[in-house]
């Protein structure tokens, strides 16, 4: 389908912000607005986001990318993911102003892009939100790091003869190995009660709790080689409110094989693409 792009400005707390929206001939009653991860601009890593928003537009939906305030072309000062609710919600509203045809929103998320979606949701219940596509969102603390690290990194690397090969020759110190291993597990051991007075745990009770309470369609996307999906999933077996809320049949979970972090190969981006297109489309959001 033929689309064209342009961009809007808008404001956000006296600062202009920038947005490109890719507006298909026919556009669907249903728009995706792709929230930047930081700290980026609308492109994207590899241009994932601009890549994305033509191939979601090529296909009927009409989609937007915009840059926070302080980022990209936008004015004001750089935020981070946990402060840009207003620059969301002042997105949508443009989106909506500058397609009429839209009935509903839904909010396209990489990493602590993700985790500001289900924020942005926790604190507005903004109805216009119809459906969440989150991709690797970022749940970091101290405890599920060390964690992931015990199991992905130090477990794996026990079991390679290169690793034992290089300690036994000196090329790995065994003091600094042993040291990380040790504060890895110290780490692990952290009781959860001590890390709630924590802002970095507040914001992941957040984000679950805006999950629980979405009644919308979620597709949730996560990478086979990435420790941020595997700090999720640890999250998510640690947590009982995560492994609960993950159970709920509106939420579809697809892995994409040796994916990293941002799906960089354009066989990686594809399968993204392709996986936000048949979802938008079996989910009856179109």
């Amino acid at each position: 389908m033929n689309f064209t792009e342009q961009a809007i400005t808008f404001h956000c707390a006296e600062e202009e912000l920038l947005g490109i929206l890719a507006m298909p001939e026919k556009p669907a009653a249903t728009g995706v607005l792709v929230v930047v991860g930081g700290p980026q601009y609308r492109v994207g890593s590899h241009r994932q986001f601009l890549l994305l928003s033509r191939a979601l537009a090529g296909t009927g939906y009409p989609t937007m990318r915009f840059d926070y305030r302080g980022m990209g072309d936008s004015t004001g000062n750089q935020r981070n993911f946990e402060t840009v609710n207003e620059d969301i919600s002042k997105a949508i509203d443009a989106f909506c102003t500058n397609c009429a045809q839209i009935e509903r929103i839904v909010l396209w998320g990489l990493c602590d892009a993700a985790s500001a979606s289900l924020l942005y949701l926790d604190a507005k219940r903004d109805t216009r939100v119809g459906g969440l596509v989150l991709l690797n969102p970022w749940v970091r603390s101290e405890t599920t790091l060390a964690r992931t690290h015990i199991k992905h990194y130090y477990g794996q690397r026990l079991l390679q003869a290169e690793f034992w090969g290089k300690l036994l020759t000196g090329k790995v110190g065994l003091s600094r190995a042993i040291c990380g291993f040790l504060d890895s597990v110290t780490n692990a051991c952290k009781a959860n009660a001590e890390n709630t007075k924590d802002q970095h745990v507040l914001f992941q009770k957040r984000m679950v709790r805006s999950l629980g309470a979405f009644v919308g369609p979620v597709l949730l996307i996560l990478s086979g080689n990435d420790y941020t999906a595997k700090e999720f999933m640890e999250c998510r077996k640690e947590d009982s409110d995560w492994l609960n809320v993950l159970k709920d049949q509106k939420i579809t979970m697809v892995e994409v094989g040796e994916a990293d972090h941002t799906f960089s190969s354009e066989e990686w981006r594809g399968r993204v693409e392709i996986l936000t297109i048949e979802w938008l489309n079996k989910c009856g959001v179109y």
